[in-house]
This record gives structure tokens, sequence and C-alpha cells, in this order.
């Protein structure tokens, strides 16, 4: 660990602090832990080597920044950071898809929206950003990163919140897995990363599974849909195995819910029968889609279904999938811990959650020090070393 965090004489750009809004807590409080190892793993190393070890920002149990946004009787809110944050390096985390948060409005009960998150990241670079050094957003779930194209009279929900931000003065924004990345040309001028947790979903699934077997006789990779590809070919080539994908016919005659229906899933790919197929894909919404890929893959007699989605989001509840587990459809559902879980997803037996913290803290601690992050955050080389390890 200590070469990929060390940063030899490279001081940080200015003092760290993290913003965590009350969506976020939980998350932001094991990437601060990790932070907080990862510079005291930096100083013992930097000790050794008799560098010089004049001020670097790292003499603090806790990077965590003290804030808050209460509310009125009304609804209406406000940000308030509980101590100086001037000449500082900001990072403000918030979960806009935490519904379990609640306030009252003129004694009614409201569960926080994806809107009143967005709200309250808004007012806490608010309340830092003039005095700040620089002030960075972490999203892990890019807010209206759905509505990223106009295909008739619609709003760009997404390319405006990101303008948006940009105008506060966020220098830069950092979310994961984004539902078309290609949302970020909204900004061109201004920083936008959009990370992957393909190593964490590998490394959890070989923990679930310690006896899998990867090759192509065994292990094959699965798009869901065509928007999914991508992700796919990725972890199918990082693997070496063979890729299959599921494309939905639609009927465009009839409009339920909002969106045309799905008639049936249609399999282009070599035969599953026999093997473990690994299904990837941004987020478990409904689950809809991803139940009727994964009884498909079972009909054509697949040996284990693992769905591997960086957010689940399980907006019709777990039911479905309790059911479809009990009948053998899906093996597990492997979700990263960036948005919020309940408490019954956790105690599901087919659940297993992959821990992305400590990749969050690496990119914390790599842009904070402005030195490349492609050498400690590699997803590449890290599955090829964990495949060497796995197979010795």
């Amino acid at each position: 660990m200590a070469n990929d965090y060390v940063f030899n004489d490279q001081l940080p750009v200015a003092p760290l602090k993290i913003a965590a809004l009350e969506s976020c807590r939980e998350l932001a409080g094991k990437v601060n832990d990790h932070i907080v190892g990862f510079r005291r793993n930096d100083i013992q190393e930097l000790i050794r080597r008799k560098a010089d070890l004049h001020y670097r920002g790292y003499d603090v149990d806790s990077y965590l920044l003290k804030c808050e946004c209460p509310r009125f009787g009304s609804g209406e809110a406000k940000g308030i950071i509980r101590e100086s944050v001037r000449g500082t390096d900001v990072f403000v985390m918030a979960d806009v898809t935490n519904h379990s948060i609640t306030y009252t409005v003129n004694g009614y009960t409201n569960h926080m929206s994806p809107d009143d998150h967005f709200q309250d990241l808004k007012r806490i670079i608010g309340a830092c950003s003039a005095t700040a050094h620089r002030v960075c957003v972490i999203m892990p779930f890019l807010y209206e990163s759905r509505q990223h194209k106009r295909t008739k009279r619609e709003s760009l929900d997404c390319a405006m919140a990101l303008e948006e931000l940009v105008h506060m003065g966020v220098s830069n924004i950092i979310t994961f897995d984004a539902h078309d990345p290609r949302v970020q040309n909204a900004i061109p001028l201004n920083g936008f990363d959009n990370f992957m947790a393909t190593y964490q979903f590998v490394k959890a699934v070989l923990r679930k599974y310690p006896d899998l077997k990867i090759d192509k006789e065994h292990l094959m990779v699965i798009s869901p849909d065509e928007g999914a590809m991508d992700r796919a070919v990725y972890l199918a080539n990082n693997l070496s195995v063979d890729m299959g994908m599921f494309y939905k016919r639609r009927d465009y005659s009839k409009v339920i819910g909002g969106r045309n229906p799905i008639v049936a899933h249609e399999f282009l790919g070599s035969s599953v029968e026999g093997k473990t197929v690994l299904i990837v894909d941004d987020m478990i919404s409904s689950g809809e889609s991803m139940l009727d890929t994964a009884k498909e893959l079972k009909e054509r007699k697949a040996d284990k279904v693992i769905v591997c989605c960086t957010f689940g989001l399980f907006t019709n509840g777990l039911t479905k999938f309790d059911e479809y587990y009990n009948r053998g459809f899906i093996d597990c559902v492997v979700t990263a811990n960036l948005n919020y879980r309940p408490k019954e997803l956790q105690e599901r037996e087919w659940y297993v959650e992959a821990d992305i913290s400590k990749y969050i803290g690496a990119v914390i601690n790599s842009l904070n020090h402005d030195v490349p992050i492609s050498r400690a955050l590699s997803s590449t080389e890290k599955i090829q070393n964990l495949l060497k390890k796995y197979r010795l």
C-alpha cells in the first residue's frame, strides 16, 4: 500500500476537509478512516526514507467537516458550516438517492427526494465556496443522470445540474458509473471524473465464490441491454472470457408507466449452458428487466446467475428478488455501497456488498495532492493482480 499512496515530497494543495451531507455520512465515515490510514502509513514511510516532514496536513484524526442543513417548519432550509474552511480543499459528498431521510412541512412528513438532496448540496457549496481554496463534489449517483439526452421536447436535467454546479465555483465533479458519461460535454472546460467499480465487483464475487472457475468454458459476462455493452466488454476482456448480450424488443404502440413496454428479451452470444454468468449494469431500479434477463439465462441452462450492479435502488421493493432467488433464477446480487441500502436489503441471503470506500479515499487523497491518479486507481492492473493471486 505504501508505494501506491506515498507521494514523496508532493504537498497537498491545501488542508483537506470532507463535507458529508446527512445522506452520505456512513460512507464518508469509512472514506475518512481510509484517508487517515493512508496518511499515517505515509508518515511512517517518509520517516523510513528520512524525507522532509514539514507540514503536510496529516496531523489530524478526522477530515470530516461539521456541517448541516436544518429546515424551517415551512420546509425551507439553509446550509451551515460549523467550522472555518478558509484556504481548505473541500470535498462535498452527497447521496441523492437516499430516501430514508425525512423532514416536516407544515406538520406533514416528507421523504427527501433527489431534488431535495441536490438543493442541500448546493446550500453547503454556497456556504463554503467563498473562502475555500477549492471545492469538489463527490456525487456517487449522478443527479438526474437518466435524463441525459433529449429525444422530444424535454428538459436536459443532468446537463443543467452540472452547469449550475460549475457556475457556483465547483472545480471538479466526481461520480461513479454515470448512466452516460458523455453528459460531461455540458461542461467541457471543467473537471468531470467518472470511476467504475469493476475491480470491487470481481473481488466481491471471488470472496462469495472462492472456487469459481475463470475461463471460457465455465464463465461468461452478460450485458442485459445495449447500453451496458461497454461495461460487459471491459470485464470480459479482463477475465479473458466470452460475452453475450440481450436486447429489448419493445411495443412502441403503447406507453405504460411512462415508457414503451418490453415484449421480449432477445439474446446474442454463444451458449450459456452449464456456465456461471455475470450480468453487469449500472443500476437496479425496479429490477424488472434484470430479473427477466436472469430468468432467460436460467431457462438457457446457465449454472449460476450473478447480478453485478453499481447502484441497487430497488424502487419496487425486494419481494420479486426474494421470489426469483427462491425459484433459483438468481444466485446472488452484488451492488456497491455508494448509495443508501436499507437494513432489510443487507440482511437478504442473496445480497453481496462491494465496498468502494477505500477507492473513494484514494481518489480524494490523490486529488488533494494534485498527483496523477491512474497508478493508484487502475482497475485493469488491480484485476490482473487479483486474478494472479486467485489462480495460485
